[in-house]
Formats: structure tokens, C-alpha cells, sequence
């Protein structure tokens, strides 16, 4: 996969920004209520810290992904590939990445939460070896959540 690069970028910059409001116009089609909508806002992935990834495919944005880091975890954020795009290895490319920070990091767990409509992502999670677990953090159970751990 020499085409495709990882960079760490802030959530602002502007190639972030294009694949964040991609994501979020994507997040839109699905019915879920305010109250089961987890993303952070740009703001708050810079507020909270989070290591932010852009991926490049040919030297274009092509998928982002974020990692919050708790003491004894990183919570996978904001991860996206544009649709044209998937298929090519760059979804995994991007959790290997953040793997590698949350391991230079201290840490050998992963977790996330992803909203039940998002079967590709829960596909994906799932093959890379996530298990379902229950909520964690701030979450609280919400049918229309998934949670899920790895450890490294």
C-alpha cells in the first residue's frame, strides 16, 4: 500500500475538516435522536485532546480516524473512509495506526462505540477483532449503540 500515507493532523486543518463533515453528512442519514449521537465536534477533539490521523490514498484525503487516551484505554474516534474508497485496506490501515499510538503510548486497549446502523463499521471492527462488550466510560446503554474492546 505504498499509495496510502498516515499523518497526525489536527481535527481543524482543512483536509481533517472536508472528512469530518463528509462523515457527518453521512452520520445524517441514519434516525438516530440527539440523545444516541456521539461524535465529537471539531472543537471538543481539540478540547479533549484526541491524536487525530488523516489517511492520504495517492496524496488525496481519503479517511481520518482519532484516539482519546484514559489511563488504561484509547477510545477509537471519528473514524471514516470515504465510500468511494473503501474496500481498499485504508479502514484498517487507519485502526493499525491508532493501535501503534495507544501501544507508544502505554496502553493495550482499545475501545469505541458505534451506532447500530453502521454495519460496514461494525463489520469491520468485528473482523479486526473487536468484541462486543458493555458500555464504558460516560456511556450509558443505549439500543441503538454498539460497544466494543481489543486488546493489543
Amino acid at each position: 500500500m505504498s499509495a496510502v500515507t498516515i499523518v497526525e493532523a489536527r481535527p481543524d486543518s482543512d483536509e481533517a475538516v472536508r472528512l469530518l463533515a463528509a462523515l457527518d453528512t453521512d452520520l445524517q442519514r441514519h434516525p438516530y435522536p440527539p440523545e444516541s449521537r456521539h461524535a465529537f465536534s471539531i472543537e471538543k477533539l481539540l478540547r479533549e485532546r484526541v491524536a487525530f490521523f488523516v489517511v492520504r490514498y495517492h496524496d488525496e484525503p481519503a479517511a481520518c480516524g482519532g484516539i482519546k487516551m484514559f489511563s488504561d484505554y484509547g477510545e477509537v474516534k471519528r473514524m471514516y473512509v470515504r465510500s468511494e474508497l473503501r474496500g481498499l485496506g485504508l479502514a484498517k490501515a487507519t485502526l493499525d495506526r491508532l493501535a501503534d499510538y495507544a501501544r507508544t503510548s502505554g496502553v493495550n486497549l482499545l475501545r469505541l462505540e458505534t451506532g447500530i446502523y453502521q454495519v460496514e463499521a461494525i463489520g469491520l471492527y468485528e473482523r479486526y477483532g473487536f468484541q462486543r462488550r458493555p458500555p464504558f466510560g460516560e456511556y450509558r446503554e443505549d439500543p441503538l449503540s454498539v460497544y466494543f474492546e481489543k486488546r493489543l
